[in-house]
């Protein structure tokens, strides 16, 4: 299986969302943000998207063409997190878990 992923804006990844990805393992730190459009105007085809914008985003959510099955899975964008250093991180542990919970049970059913 092959995946990727790719924003409709996309910038540099929220330092943030590193910190609490490498608390699991995964770095990155060199990581960049690839674009929706870019993909589509590269004609690429996919047997599964999964978009996650939250519900005030839900009608930007990108669309691409050809025969997929498609889902939504809506998650708290981490930029719109209020409060410290620490409550940020501590939801953003959360929105971490609750996306891995989401993908390996996903997984679980198309294998």
């Amino acid at each position: 299986m092959f995946i990727e992923s790719a924003g409709l804006e996309p910038k540099t990844i929220n330092p943030l969302v590193v910190e609490v990805m490498q608390e699991i393992g995964y770095d990155l730190s060199q990581a960049e943000s690839d674009s929706v459009f870019e993909f589509f105007k590269e004609g690429r085809l996919y047997d599964y998207v999964i978009t996650v914008c939250d519900e005030t985003a839900a009608g930007q959510c990108p669309v691409f063409p050809g025969i997929t099955k498609r889902f939504h899975w809506p998650f708290k964008d981490p930029e719109d997190l209020l409060g410290t250093h620490a409550q940020k991180l501590a939801d953003l542990r959360k929105i971490r878990d609750q996306i891995r919970e989401k993908v390996t049970d996903w997984v679980e059913t198309i294998l």
